[in-house]
């Protein structure tokens, strides 16, 4: 009878005893009041992981087109540059608090230093990082990661009005054209030039940019500016322009593969090396490697019409002429709504060499490039497309912005425009340098020319339709 008792006590406790494991504890709970009335609960859940994008490796000091005063926080001269000063720098166009906010609450994050294991980024995707405060010195090679957040831009509700057909704009017209003035000086004008507005005009077309910059844009001069390098009709971002004679032939010389190089001039050389433009395009994918070096050749074909040519990739038979074409390129984030941010820097110049080597050597069209995207264009969907997020294995969760209106050529549009956008460019400073190679052996330089930088850069902010995408896109993760 006591052996049954016994018996039956240790099933008792077995059964009905909570046991407790040094392994794995209990979840925790908390109680939530909700209409008065109290209950367990689970915790609520942290933020979802952020969007984030990188930026390029640091170059080092002093950074390009920016004087060593302008590298340090508080105006004095340094041989270093801080984190906040190099996120202010590659994102010239941003607000400062806006960068400011994001060190503070802890959202920028920088790769540890040393050799990076490869192969597991590869299996999962993961990287050691580790957070960083706005004070912290840069080291050559250094890499950020932020929020894709930082960049949202405020959206005008104003459509972009372009310049009707004539070579005599009126005032609006001539006042529009003049806000596009990025920079402007004795030699040269730098514009942002919009989308759908053709740089080069011929006999049927008269509100090309040359036409137009020469009625509007002289400033003072006998006449106006001329172009010295060309972007595509749908292409927008940054255009140079060269006010005089001599300003338009360095340009020239600058643009070409040559990069203006002088012999007897070692500080020109050297500006002409540190010279790039670099784009920023959304493709349809998403390349295999995240950065890397293209170097396929192109050549011009004629098509059955007889009159259309199209630029594709040489075969390398020998018997077509082709040019060498170079682009780098680098991957700003992963892949959101089956579509992924480019960094593209061109080496070489030639025409629609971006668009090739994104459609044809990458294998991922850039969003509304109907001539060489069209295979995949044909296919385009409207509605976003569900992506899983990495860490959590939880479906992204897209928030439309309200009051916006997303058929203004975006990513959400029926018939998206081309999404290819010049932002930056660092060029020597021609108006210094005409002086300096100009000049006498016997004369110095004037100490205000003296005081100027070897190097010019600009920034552009992105059109109305690429600011929307932008944001969409980078809304996801909320």
């Amino acid at each position: 009878m006591l052996k049954s008792k016994k018996s039956f006590r240790q099933l008792y406790l077995a059964v009905f005893t909570r046991r407790y494991s040094r392994v794995a504890p209990p979840p925790s709970s908390v109680i939530r009041v909700t209409n008065n009335v109290a209950h367990l609960g689970q915790p609520k859940q942290g933020p979802l992981p952020r969007q984030l994008i990188s930026l390029p490796p640091f170059p080092g000091h002093p950074l390009p087109g920016k004087n060593a005063v302008d590298n340090g926080d508080d105006g004095d001269s340094k041989d270093y540059v801080t984190a906040i000063s190099w996120v202010k720098y590659y994102f010239e166009e941003i607000h400062d608090k806006a960068i400011q906010t994001h060190f503070t609450k802890g959202l920028v994050q920088m790769e540890f230093r040393g050799r990076r294991d490869t192969s597991r980024e590869k299996e999962d995707g993961a990287r050691p990082m580790r957070n960083i405060k706005h004070n912290e010195v840069m080291q050559v090679g250094d890499k950020i990661w932020l929020p894709v957040s930082i960049a949202e831009m405020r959206i005008s509700k104003r459509y972009d009005t372009i310049p009707s057909g004539t070579l005599y704009p009126n005032a609006d017209e001539i006042a529009y054209l003049q806000r596009l003035v990025r920079f402007k000086d004795s030699a040269i004008i730098v514009l942002n030039k919009p989308p759908k507005l053709p740089v080069k005009g011929n006999v049927p077309i008269h509100n090309s940019m040359d036409a137009l910059a020469a009625a509007a844009l002289s400033f003072g001069n006998d006449e106006g500016p001329r172009l010295v390098h060309r972007l595509d009709r749908e292409t927008s971002g940054l255009l140079v322009m060269g006010r005089t004679k001599e300003s338009i032939d360095h340009l020239h010389s600058v643009f070409s593969d040559y990069k203006g190089r002088n012999l007897s001039c070692k500080a020109w050389n050297k500006s002409c090396e540190a010279m790039y433009q670099q784009y920023w395009a959304l493709v349809i994918g998403s390349p295999k490697e995240k950065e890397g070096l293209i170097s396929a050749p192109l050549s011009k074909v004629l098509l059955d019409d007889g009159k259309t040519d199209r630029v594709v990739l040489a075969q390398g038979s020998g018997f077509e002429a082709s040019q060498e074409a170079i682009t780098e390129y680098r991957v700003l984030g992963p892949m959101i709504n089956g579509c992924s941010w480019l960094e593209l820097r061109p080496i070489t110049s030639r025409k629609h060499q971006l668009r090739v080597h994104c459609a044809e050597a990458l294998g991922t069209p850039i969003v509304g490039d109907y001539k060489y995207g069209w295979f995949v264009h044909k296919r385009w969907k409207q509605m976003p497309q569900v992506d899983i997020e990495p860490t959590t294995g939880k479906p992204y969760k897209l928030r439309r912005p309200e009051g916006l209106d997303i058929q203004k050529g975006s990513v959400l549009s029926k018939v998206p425009l081309l999404h290819l956008h010049c932002r930056e460019m660092v060029l020597p400073n021609i108006a210094k340098f005409l002086h300096v190679l100009n000049q006498q052996e016997t004369e110095p330089l004037r100490t205000g020319i003296i005081d100027k930088p070897d190097l010019l850069r600009f920034v552009a902010s992105m059109p109305s339709h690429m600011k929307i995408s932008w944001n969409l896109m980078s809304s996801y993760l909320v």
